[in-house]
């Protein structure tokens, strides 16, 4: 008996298992009008060689640079592109790149048919942006970014003759030296750097398919003037605030004021109670000191305050008058444009105007005047306190990036150059080679940038 039920039971459990496979194998059947369907079907690679992200296959692929006095409709042209056409280009381009600024000596791509129609134009302003000009139906223009790849590097130098050359002598970018100007603007008169001065950076400098374009961020510093040594540590709180460079102890290296309201200068004149005038042919007081530097350099507010006074005057020229709070007034004076109205309030480093030699003056300089308590003073000799220190609830934070900064530059040791030892010492002899009067502007223009 028990046999029987035992044989019964599996004759129901098969047939239970073949009704199952059977209506299994049923809902598979594919109809046309329910063809089969893969839950995640395989994406097709797309294996096609590409340019500036654009497919290569079935394009010539020319490159050139862009010659003196040509233009876009010039190099257009020569491609099949009629002048209709370059003309909806110019305006649909208006809101992405102003076609009037392609410049002589930039490259540019063309990705032409057999025909030697041109179906894309793209045009590089400089070694990482790049601008596409779709010329097929439908023309579009847009803007994009070869990869960049930052990658952590130091240099360290003795300087010989001055930090740009000191900088370039040792494999780094010269462009540092502008950074470290801004950094320690607040400490360092880079106005007189010694020879003997000396430095150790720690910066990001930018790759663009293989080879460098300049740098990125100085990360930490070190720099030796005057037998002193200035520390300098990049630190960024929360994500929405603005990192900001501090020195070990945490305290800003950002100042109430500038030293200078320009940032590639030298000083041709001092303030000093007697000075020969080039143009009055006499000696009177110089309640200033003069920055020289080419025509049309921005010249920036020290500080942040309201315009007093913008205007034009017979012996001041085009200048401009800030008043920043109950004690300190700033003037700047030559200007060849200004670039703020009275009442307009300022930020520290804005622009205000543009080098000029207006009013009396032989040469393109700026004459930088202050006032404390109503009395005009050297501004050179100010010593002004340091901004806020870094916020208590990021002092953690900032003392583990001060001690692997630290480490790094510990690490960083100074090697020797020996083409630095045939550089001239120039920059540390200006006092010697310029008197106090205004220089020719030609002069001006020759040296303007040696100090840094």
């Amino acid at each position: 008996m028990t046999s029987r039920k035992n044989v019964l039971a599996l004759v129901v459990l098969g047939v239970i298992v073949l009704g199952a496979t059977f209506i299994s194998l049923s809902s598979f059947d594919a109809t046309p009008e329910q063809p089969l369907a893969m839950a995640n079907p395989a994406p097709i690679a797309d294996n096609s060689a590409r340019f500036y992200g654009l497919t290569i296959d079935g394009f010539d692929i020319e490159t050139g640079t862009v010659k003196r006095n040509e233009f876009l409709s010039d190099i257009l042209q020569r491609y099949n592109i009629d002048l209709p056409s370059i003309s909806v280009i110019a305006e649909k381009s208006k809101s992405v790149f102003d076609v009037r600024k392609i410049a002589a000596g930039h490259d540019y791509t063309v990705f032409k048919d057999q025909s030697g129609k041109a179906h894309y134009f793209v045009y590089q302003p400089n070694p990482i942006d790049y601008v596409v000009y779709d010329l097929r139906d439908g023309i579009s223009v847009y803007k994009e970014q070869k990869p960049v790849d930052t990658k952590l590097e130091t240099v360290a130098g003795v300087i010989q003759s001055s930090l740009y050359e000191t900088l370039e002598a040792n494999g780094a970018s010269p462009d540092l030296a502008v950074q470290l100007a801004e950094i320690y603007g607040w400490a360092v008169n880079f106005y007189r750097i010694n020879k003997g001065d000396w430095f150790k950076l720690v910066y990001e400098r930018n790759y663009v398919d293989g080879q460098p374009v300049g740098p990125g961020r100085i990360e930490s510093a070190v720099f030796g003037h005057n037998g002193k040594e200035y520390q300098a540590y990049y630190f960024e709180g929360a994500d929405d605030e603005r990192g900001a460079y501090y020195d070990e102890n945490g305290k800003s290296l950002r100042r109430t004021f500038l030293k200078a309201p320009l940032k590639y200068s030298r000083i041709s004149s001092r303030y000093t109670m007697r000075r020969f005038h080039p143009v009055q042919r006499r000696w009177k007081a110089h309640l200033g000191t003069d920055f020289a530097a080419p025509h049309g350099t921005p010249i920036v507010a020290t500080a942040a305050g309201v315009v007093e006074a913008s205007a034009y005057g017979s012996g001041n020229g085009n200048y401009v008058k800030i008043k920043h709070d109950n004690v300190y007034t700033t003037q700047y004076l030559h200007m060849s444009k200004r670039a703020v109205k009275r009442g307009q309030r300022v930020s520290q480093g804005q622009v205000i105007g543009y080098v000029g030699s207006t009013g009396l003056a032989t040469g393109p300089h700026v004459c930088y005047r202050f006032w404390k308590h109503g009395k005009q003073v050297d501004a050179l000799a100010q010593v002004f306190p340091p901004s806020e220190p870094i916020n208590d609830k990021y002092r953690v934070a900032f003392s583990r990036t001060l001690n692997a900064q630290q480490q790094v530059l510990a690490s960083v040791g100074f090697e020797k150059q020996s083409n630095l030892e045939v550089y001239s010492t120039l920059a540390f002899q200006i006092d010697q080679l310029f008197d106090p009067v205004e220089q020719d502007s030609s002069i001006l223009g020759g040296f303007s940038a040696q100090v840094l």
